[in-house]
């Protein structure tokens, strides 16, 4: 069964489950909510880590170095049971290596670790990846967290993300959950976003480059959450249309496109990791009121 940690200090609470090594909760001290539920009657994750792919797959299956394996969509990381590695009162490590059961379906020997830690008002997650094979390790690496749209105590109000480089970023969409590799005009006007649930009735939008390494996602007059990425060059943004919820995804590697190829190694913004060595991702996340 999985179990669950609590780390926080005097501004924030975070729940972690081995599970997945997913977030289940963010609560400020006022006893706000910023995270989302994770009820079912629209989608029961919270924040899964994406890995050993992010997005889908042709036909569910992936080809490395030529042999197909089966690769459910967003990898298994996320339904996988971490081992708790480390835990402080603010700070907890859940590690996940290669066993039988993911050398079935990626015959790689390697170690995720995933960290969550707080500090002041912003929490950080952050990924390892550590290639422990003597081979080159391809993958995609993503992060899925969902926060409230409304943000607490925001409802009526006008919700925008901004982002800090004031891009214009080209916007690809999926056909079929995959990626149509056609750009379309980008939905942002110096960098900010008005968002809409009508934005989401043709599944997320996707931005493959030019998001930059920031954005605000926030209530007009209101609540806030201001974001920093590392090592993540790649922006979705997804709900279901009507859902409480909005997703700020970064990631580093996108789904298959449409058309392309199934080999891991060609997917777009695959990371390709020499024997030995070690690839960090993460994000931050801070509540600004």
């Amino acid at each position: 069964m999985p179990s669950s940690v609590r780390i926080g200090n005097q501004h924030l609470a975070v729940d972690v489950s081995s599970l997945g090594a997913e977030m289940q909760a963010l609560t400020s001290d006022d006893g706000r909510s910023w995270l989302w539920t994770g009820a079912a009657a629209y989608w029961t994750g919270r924040s899964p880590i994406l890995f050993p792919i992010v997005g889908k797959a042709p036909d569910d299956t992936l080809a490395i170095g030529g042999t197909v394996y089966p690769m459910a969509q967003h990898g298994f990381a996320r339904r996988s049971e971490f081992g708790l590695a480390a835990s402080t009162p603010t700070m907890c490590r859940h590690e996940l290596s290669a066993s039988a059961a993911t050398q079935a379906v990626y015959p790689f020997d390697f170690l995720l670790a995933v960290e969550h830690a707080v500090e002041g008002r912003t929490l950080t997650v952050a990924a390892e990846v550590s290639n422990r094979d003597v081979r080159p390790l391809p993958f995609g690496l993503g992060f899925h967290p969902a926060f409230l749209w409304p943000l607490p105590g925001a409802a009526g109000r006008t919700h925008t993300v901004t982002l800090d480089n004031e891009g214009e970023p080209e916007l690809l969409r999926l056909e079929g959950g995959l990626i149509n590799p056609v750009p379309l005009p980008s939905p942002f006007d110096k960098g900010r976003l008005v968002l809409d649930h009508a934005m989401f009735e043709k599944d997320a939008m996707i931005f493959p480059k030019g998001a930059g390494e920031g954005l605000r996602y926030g209530a007009e007059s209101g609540p806030a959450l201001r974001f920093r990425f590392e090592n993540l060059p790649n922006l979705a943004l997804w709900t279901k249309p009507g859902a409480p919820f909005l997703c700020v995804e970064p990631w580093h590697g996108t789904a298959a496109e449409a058309g392309g190829s199934s080999e891991l190694s060609q997917r777009p913004s695959t990371t390709i990791l020499a024997p030995g060595a070690t690839a960090r991702f993460a994000f931050t996340v801070e509540i600004l009121r």
